[in-house]
């Protein structure tokens, strides 16, 4: 069974309510890990940025907007109780709760139609409703990131083969990879012998050499099985343990796993993963906007005095 939304989560957190008690939001989760029949892998499956798994954070958000609606009240940390109010409702037997539901009661109105000075944005989104806020910014970052490689690509493939040496450079520097920026740049580029374009330091100590292949093809291009072979083959012929192999194009699911069983380590980079390392590394790309999201500091309100 799928990981409920929210929103189907906001009815049964009632529910769970209803005798008047205390509960704590982590005995909520573990009773609809059960109750809506999770496997393993729904119950560990965690929101992209890791911090929560995903039913963990759609029954905080369902909670919080059961608050704002005034139907419970949290008494302590990680705990909610019902209010009459929630009582009322449960009274009515409704078959589901919903933000349209919700919208009834007046505190939930202006907490969802609430707009910051100056600001237009929205605190509820009427478009996806089913996803909670964070994950509606989660979604909307990795929209972001995928148009973001889909460019870098696209301008990698328009750059000549001395500026995409340079830009090899770039990245394996900002990686961490061993020497100065320049010992890198006089290692790479020392093409068509035998099959590598280039030799780096793993470590700035030279304990190992890393050897490199670089391939600026175009993107919708797959690098097969034989490609990948001719490139082992030359690493065998330097005595060599480690190899690199950068592509603007894609490799074959051959490609892909006869890297699997060789002896010799053997890294194969395409078009995305090359992209995605210059995102993370911030080669060739410029920070536009940044958005922090803050939490309570419940260390700062403990009253230990």
């Amino acid at each position: 069974m799928a990981i409920p939304d929210f929103q189907s989560l906001m009815l049964p957190l009632l529910k769970i309510a209803a005798d008047g008690k205390e509960h704590n939001v982590h005995d909520a989760v573990r009773k609809f890990e059960s109750d809506f029949a999770l496997n393993d892998e729904e119950k560990e499956a965690r929101i992209p940025s890791g911090s929560q798994t995903v039913l963990m954070n759609r029954t905080i958000w369902a909670r919080t907007y059961l608050k704002k609606a005034l139907l419970i009240t949290d008494p302590r940390r990680s705990y909610f109780q019902i209010t009459q109010r929630g009582l009322d409702l449960l009274a009515e037997n409704p078959k589901e709760i919903n933000i349209n539901l919700l919208k009834r009661y007046s505190e939930f109105l202006e907490f969802s139609t609430r707009r910051p000075k100056e600001e237009k944005t929205v605190a509820v989104s009427s478009q996806d409703e089913e996803t909670t806020p964070e994950e509606q910014m989660e979604i909307a970052y990795q929209s972001i990131r995928t148009s973001l490689v889909d460019q870098l690509i696209e301008e990698i493939i328009k750059t000549s083969p001395a500026f995409f040496e340079r830009l090899v450079v770039d990245l394996l520097f900002a990686m961490g990879y061993g020497g100065t920026k320049r010992e890198l740049a006089q290692a790479v580029g020392k093409s068509g012998d035998e099959g590598i374009d280039g030799i780096i330091q793993q470590d700035k100590l030279g304990l190992d050499n890393i050897y490199l292949q670089a391939k600026k093809w175009q993107a919708e291009s797959t690098i097969g099985r034989p490609e990948i072979q001719k490139f082992v083959g030359a690493l065998h012929g330097k005595h060599a343990r480690r190899g690199v192999f950068l592509t603007t194009a894609k490799f074959s699911r051959e490609a892909l796993d006869y890297v699997t069983y060789i002896d010799t380590k053997v890294i194969l980079v395409d078009g995305q993963r090359l992209a995605n390392l210059m995102i993370d590394y911030g080669v060739g790309v410029s920070l536009s906007t940044r958005y922090e999201i803050k939490t309570i500091d419940h260390d700062f309100f403990t009253d230990d005095i």
